[in-house]
């Protein structure tokens, strides 16, 4: 699978990275069996890109992904995790996670501080197992936004000095916010969630041309808007966002999936292209919850893209005009 440098760092990605909230119990409950295949399939499939972070089922998903490591050739994978969050022990008193299908043995504690990143980075080196992180970054701080740029930022920069980490920069769903920081420091990569979708391409407005202008990488998450896009035909009830979609973003995405099948692909495989074709874009990350969901992302993400899809996505008005889709 082709892989993309992030920034001008030396770091690189896969173009198909394996997102691990769905390892934490995201939505449902996982076992430790039924991930362990789901990661020994994307190593098989030869996606060697690890997302993971502490929120994500409080430690479930980084100790999952650790297991995986520790028997593969560790200079073949880029792993990045996040900080922003500590994990607290404490007496799940049998109730399950706020957020995640798992029970509530930790608790959720915010902290940008440099003491805090460092912190963080020590628990999820321990939790995972490994001895180094190779992208790092500072997660969901849109409400917390000053303090992740005054204090989380400099820490990660610190980190990657020391050769500690690879690359360094943001996980979050906010472009505005991933502007400032693009603009107001030196950061390598910015994942953003689900912001440059077939659905919602806000990011064309300011991130984008800022990263373009500033050598920063993105890689795009949530590119299925949380489950929207991720069927051939989009059904009444389907997540846009993690709510469910309101009619005129269903009708939208079932016109897409009506240019889709006028070509014979399918509006997931579409929307897996879509992202990639910016040249600012290094990889597209995406959340996978067992071996057979792997195996037909594989499919899908190799699946070619006669050009008359974006011809005629955009003179049916859905798709925006800046959007680069053409080589």
């Amino acid at each position: 699978m082709k892989r993309n440098r992030l920034g001008t760092s030396e770091v690189q990605v896969t173009e198909l990275g394996f997102g691990g909230g769905p390892l934490g119990g995201l939505f449902a409950p996982l076992d430790d069996a039924t991930a362990a295949g789901t990661l020994e399939a994307a190593w098989d499939s030869g996606i060697r890109y690890f997302d993971t972070s502490p929120h994500y089922g409080i430690g479930h998903s980084e100790r999952r992904t650790g297991g995986l490591l520790r028997g593969k050739p560790r200079e073949e994978v880029t792993l990045s995790t996040k900080v922003g969050r500590l994990l607290v022990p404490q007496d799940p008193a049998g109730r399950m996670d706020e957020s995640f299908a798992v029970p509530a043995t930790h608790r959720r504690v915010w902290d940008f501080t440099r003491d805090g990143v460092l912190r963080s980075v020590e628990d999820s080196l321990e939790r995972m197992g490994v001895d180094r992180i190779d992208v790092l970054y500072l997660h969901d701080a849109e409400e917390r936004f000053e303090d992740a740029l005054r204090t989380g930022y400099p820490a990660l920069a610190e980190l990657r000095a020391q050769g500690v980490v690879g690359a360094i920069g943001a996980g979050m769903y906010h472009p505005g916010k991933l502007t400032r920081l693009v603009k107001e420091s030196d950061v390598d990569v910015v994942m953003l969630s689900g912001r440059y979708t077939l659905l919602d391409q806000s990011a064309l407005d300011e991130l984008l041309p800022a990263c373009g202008d500033r050598g920063v990488s993105v890689l795009a998450a949530s590119i299925f808007n949380s489950g929207l896009l991720a069927t051939a035909r989009p059904v009444e009830g389907a997540t846009f966002d993690y709510v469910p979609a309101e009619p005129r973003m269903l009708e939208r995405a079932l016109r897409m999936a009506d240019v889709c099948e006028a070509h014979g692909v399918t509006l997931p495989e579409v929307a897996m292209a879509f992202p990639l074709r910016h040249p600012a874009v290094a990889g597209i990350v995406v959340g996978m919850r067992t071996a057979d969901e792997v195996r037909r992302n594989m499919v899908a993400f190799g699946a070619e893209i006669p050009s008359r899809v974006w011809d005629d996505l955009r003179s049916e008005g859905l798709l925006d005009q800046r959007a680069p889709v053409h080589d």
